[in-house]
């Protein structure tokens, strides 16, 4: 498995914005369609924020994660960690991990000394990666989502 630029890789973008917008959008955001997220993909960057890395395995996606400036609006807190995905047939393989691990060290390599995400659902998985607990709040569309922070 290897771990690598999205903006490189051109060829998984419509698979990669299919599986966020399934996981992330669908039946959340109403606002949003399929095609923004391909467009939003297309304008992702190698070197400055957003930055998406896709995990590669004989041709084949495994999973992705996007660094991103800000994913909760009402926060000044910078960068952060978001759209992990891993397809749920390669799951239990360390692939997420992997992926936060590079996200991680391009996101320190870009001078930032700490990292945050918000998860609904998830928050053992990360508390148990060394994520700090920070706080919980609603989102702007009012859904409950608790925030957390690493030093890099």
């Amino acid at each position: 498995m290897k771990i690598v630029h999205l903006i490189d890789n051109k060829e998984y973008i419509n698979e990669v914005a299919g599986c966020l917008y399934k996981e992330f959008v669908q039946n959340i955001r109403n606002d949003i369609d399929l095609d923004y997220v391909i467009r939003a993909l297309h304008n992702r960057r190698k070197d400055s924020i957003p930055i998406t890395l896709i995990a590669v395995e004989d041709n084949i996606c495994l999973g992705t994660i996007t660094l991103f400036e800000n994913d909760l609006k009402t926060m000044q807190l910078t960068p952060w960690l978001g759209a992990l995905y891993v397809n749920s047939i390669f799951r239990g393989r360390g692939i997420a991990k992997e992926l936060m691990n590079q996200l991680e060290l391009f996101t320190k390599k870009l001078g930032f000394k700490d990292i945050y995400l918000r998860t609904e659902h998830t928050a053992d998985y990360y508390r148990k990666l060394g994520w700090e607990y920070l706080f919980e709040t609603k989102d702007e569309l009012g859904i409950n989502t608790e925030v957390f922070k690493k030093d890099l």
